[in-house]
């Protein structure tokens, strides 16, 4: 039986995240009693990290922890690499802004045999015109950068085969924040097997969004800064 391991890394999500492990922890124990609901708190300010431990009682395939605040890419990468350590076959990513379906997730289980990386495309956002033009203008950066032409290269709805993904996070530098984006990059460059379906996007269901377009404009300008660095690395 193929253990699974989801990671849903959380910062300041302290009005979503009991809805979205309500939601997301059946799910896990449909799959075998191995599997589990990874919840990383990323040191926030509120009461994120004591709403979701208050339930590992009543979900008994939940597993919390907490960290100082590094942002989203090296909280995943935490992720990726404890599921790892601990013997999962497969690592599921996704947000805990309640913006994702698990409903969808069984296309994708299905199919885990056929691809390395299985990919939730955004067709349709409802988050904003702004997110939308930004994962346009990244495709055309990592067409420009590394020559690989992907549909959604940072959706938050993501299924990897770990014996791949280990030998993948080798290139990918330990506090990368746009982790997703070269994972992607590097499954696609090395032909490893991508496979996308397309998903529901919802809008963020509760709290703020802690990117603003100002904060978006300056991880752009550093992570092109970072995948000029890493190009030869990766080609």
């Amino acid at each position: 039986m193929d253990k699974l391991y989801i990671i849903i890394p959380a910062y300041n999500e302290e009005e979503n995240i009991k809805s979205v492990i309500a939601q997301w922890h059946p799910l896990v124990e449909g799959i075998g009693p191995e599997s589990r609901l990874v919840v990383i708190n990323d040191g926030s300010r509120d009461n994120t990290y004591q709403a979701a431990s208050d339930l590992k009682d009543i979900y008994p395939q939940l597993t919390v922890l907490t960290k100082e605040n590094e942002g989203h890419g090296p909280t995943i990468l935490r992720g990726y690499k404890y599921a790892i350590r601990h013997g999962a076959d497969y690592v599921f990513q996704t947000d805990s802004d309640g913006q994702t379906l698990p409903s969808e997730f069984s296309k994708f289980w299905r199919n885990r045999k056929k691809c390395g990386l299985l990919i939730g495309y955004r067709k349709k956002r409802e988050d904003g015109l702004s997110r939308l033009f930004v994962t346009r203008v990244l495709r055309l950066v990592l067409w420009s950068v590394f020559g690989v032409w992907v549909k959604d290269a940072n959706s938050p709805y993501r299924l990897m085969r770990c014996s791949q993904l280990r030998e993948v996070l080798r290139k990918v530098p330990k506090n990368f924040f746009l982790a997703n984006v070269l994972i992607t990059v590097i499954y696609t460059k090395k032909e490893m097997g991508v496979c996308y379906y397309p998903i529901t996007f919802l809008p963020r269901q509760g709290g703020e969004n802690s990117i603003n377009i100002k904060k978006i404009f300056r991880i752009g300008c550093q992570a092109l800064r970072q995948f000029m660095a890493l190009r030869k690395r990766i080609n």
